[in-house]
């Protein structure tokens, strides 16, 4: 078995389910029978600067996740793009086999693109601590090597949702630069600096198996001033240059930051931050996250949850993806329905679906060119949002502002 080999055994490979599946199946338990149509060939995908964008989403969550990350997964699926599926150490290996079967079964063309994968041997889900910035970025090295040419990296959770079609935001994307980062970020730090940035944590859940409680010491260590610490949230899209300086560290300032971010109360919420702001990345680095999120003022921990109320403020916003969510909220469907078209347990169609829209077909379940994409009205105002930043990154020079 070569390196490559080894390297991705964690990875539960989507088409290796769905081949258990098949056999189950043979065998006299029950299978959809999706599985056994005959599928189109996968379409040829495009890559490169002429083509359209690529996304490499990391879509993460916990025990009991299982079904919001297989709904989230199928909300922003697109066969131009990879995904790669983390439920925490937290979560059962039954639930983590089931959502790797349930995302076999989910769409025909996951199956024929095999551009889905779960991993098999998750990280600890530790509220504080580096858990979650080592799962991000050793989901990161996977998205790099799994697949060489994808252009953003975006971090979703099971509590998130988009607020626009697959189509539209590979449409608006087209127009951005494709150097830029989207990190939110600030080096006020304020009450955050006693609280969140001296305070020292061990996380336990790095090095027990079957933990993920954290540790604070009793001593606090000084503010950094070999670097300038900048905080922000930890929801990123990151392009593919500097996820590729932070994996592999082709100098030092990454490792740098890691050593040092590890004990670290929230380091999701600077780690990246601090990266781009001290580095040649600083000037190509937008200060936003393109999330609707409502906060309680001053703000909490974590923001609200969404409901219908928040409906016609959220889509008006022009972001593409909102937090946070119960299961099975009301405002789910009511955004399946009327911005995303999408029927429940089915992705959503886009230029690429070329089958009949019927209730007892999926029109995802053909396809042709998928490097086309139709964009509808959330495209419109998506593109004046992020024109508008764009605009004020550039004018006000608030990009990692000292």
């Amino acid at each position: 078995m070569g390196a490559a080999d080894k390297w991705l055994l964690p990875l539960v490979s989507v088409s290796f389910v769905s081949l258990l599946l098949f056999l189950s199946a043979l065998s006299g338990f029950s299978a959809s029978s999706a599985l056994f149509a005959r599928l189109p060939p996968p379409s040829y995908v495009r890559r490169g600067a002429a083509a359209p964008p690529s996304f490499a989403y990391l879509l993460a969550g916990g025990r009991g996740d299982g079904r919001k990350l297989l709904r989230l997964l199928l909300a922003v699926y697109h066969p131009r793009n990879r995904y790669l599926l983390h439920l925490s150490a937290d979560a059962p290996a039954s639930e983590r086999a089931e959502l790797a079967a349930a995302v076999a079964r989910a769409a025909p063309a996951v199956r024929a693109f095999g551009n889905v994968d779960v991993v098999g041997r998750p990280t600890a889900g530790t509220p504080m601590g580096s858990s979650g910035l080592a799962a991000t970025l050793r989901a990161a090295a996977a998205m790099l090597r799994l697949d060489a040419e994808w252009d953003w990296f975006v971090t979703l959770n099971a509590a998130d949702y988009p607020l626009l079609t697959p189509d539209d935001l590979i449409h608006v994307f087209s127009s951005v630069p494709r150097h830029l980062n989207f990190i939110d970020h600030t080096s006020d730090i304020g009450w955050k600096e006693s609280q969140r940035v001296q305070p020292i944590i061990v996380d336990a859940g790095v090095y027990l198996a079957g933990r993920n409680q954290f540790f604070q010491a009793t001593e606090k260590r000084d503010t950094p001033d070999g670097f300038k610490f900048f905080t922000g949230s930890p929801w990123v899209i990151l392009n593919r240059r500097f996820v590729e300086y932070c994996v592999f560290g082709w100098e030092n300032l990454p490792r740098t930051l890691l050593m040092y971010f590890t004990n670290v109360m929230l380091p999701l919420e600077g780690y990246f931050h601090s990266v781009a702001c001290n580095s040649g990345f600083r000037n190509f680095t937008v200060n936003s996250d393109l999330r609707y999120m409502v906060w309680d003022d001053p703000p909490q921990m974590e923001p609200h949850f969404l409901n219908v109320t928040h409906y016609d403020e959220l889509v008006g916003s022009g972001v593409p993806f909102a937090r946070k969510f119960k299961e099975n909220e009301p405002l789910l469907d009511k955004i399946d329905d009327k911005v995303l078209r999408r029927w429940r347990h089915r992705p959503v169609p886009g230029a690429w679906c070329t089958g009949r829209r019927r209730w007892f077909s999926d029109p995802c379940s053909q396809w042709s060119n998928v490097n086309i994409v139709r964009p509808g009205s959330q495209a419109e105002k998506f593109r004046t949002y992020i024109n508008q930043i764009l605009e004020e990154s550039k004018s006000s020079n608030n990009s990692c502002k000292q």
